[in-house]
């Protein structure tokens, strides 16, 4: 799988989300987006069913240990595949799965706090 570009280069909280889509750094992105320390991101999964390992590569690449993977899944929380939970255990990065909502609000408190933390997070209508 080809990693996309940077939507934009840097950490940045997200503002809104909703709509299929999300605000941050004064933007605005329709879809679901990857935030890393390295860049907010265009992600392509649409729904937790869609989900496999290689949607993960850059977390995997880019999230220094040890640090958390903030899993939005949408408008109600969804567990991913083994194959993906297999993935962080292998890689010893923490999984947490919630609410794209509640993954928005913990992710903007844990960024603000200066922790190693990343969040995939599922569009929601």
């Amino acid at each position: 799988m080809t990693a996309p570009a940077a939507r934009y280069p840097y950490e940045a909280a997200v503002t809104a989300y909703g709509n299929g889509g999300f605000r941050f750094a004064e933007m605005s992105h329709k879809g679901s987006i990857l935030c890393l320390p390295s860049g907010v991101y265009a992600w392509g999964p649409a729904s937790v069913a869609e989900l496999l390992g290689e949607h993960f590569a850059r977390v995997f690449a880019d999230l220094k240990r040890p640090g958390v993977l903030l899993l939005g899944s949408g408008a109600t929380q969804v567990y991913p595949p083994v194959d993906v939970i297999s993935a962080f255990i292998d890689t010893r990065i923490g999984l947490e799965v919630m609410t794209t909502g509640a993954a928005v609000r913990t992710y903007n408190i844990m960024l603000g706090e200066n922790r190693v933390v990343a969040a995939a997070l599922i569009a929601v209508a």
